[in-house]
């Protein structure tokens, strides 16, 4: 079933919105990480939970640079009249899964399959 005009702009603004979020948060966090540069601790153990604290941050930001790159790909697909066409089969993404996960490019049954395999590669 494919997605009225009036859902594709639902998502679109969802997307852009999340979108805008996630770029405000990074840009606050390099912000604050900049400013803790700054701050140096006497105690090698406060500055060794700072510096665990910037990883984790990092680590969450990372995440985030790259969920900003799906959804940029999602908003593409929108533009693009491909949005909620699964990659692997060409069938329809749900809307329920859609709207539990904008970016995905996969139908349920193609991800099931995905993860299976990919758990046989592992054991």
């Amino acid at each position: 079933m494919a997605l009225t005009e009036n859902q594709l702009e639902k998502f679109n603004e969802q997307l852009v919105t999340w979108r805008a979020e996630l770029e405000g948060n990074l840009n606050e966090t390099l912000h604050s990480m900049h400013q803790e540069e700054q701050t140096s601790f006497p105690d090698p153990t406060d500055q060794a939970t700072m510096e665990a604290d910037r990883n984790f941050d990092l680590r969450i930001k990372d995440r985030e640079r790259r969920l900003i790159k799906k959804i940029d790909q999602t908003l593409a697909r929108i533009k693009a009249g491909t949005f909620g066409i699964c990659d692997s089969c060409g069938g329809a993404i749900s809307s329920k899964r859609l709207q539990a996960r904008p970016v995905t490019t996969l139908c349920i049954d193609c991800k099931t399959a995905q993860e299976i395999e990919e758990r046989t590669r592992i054991d």
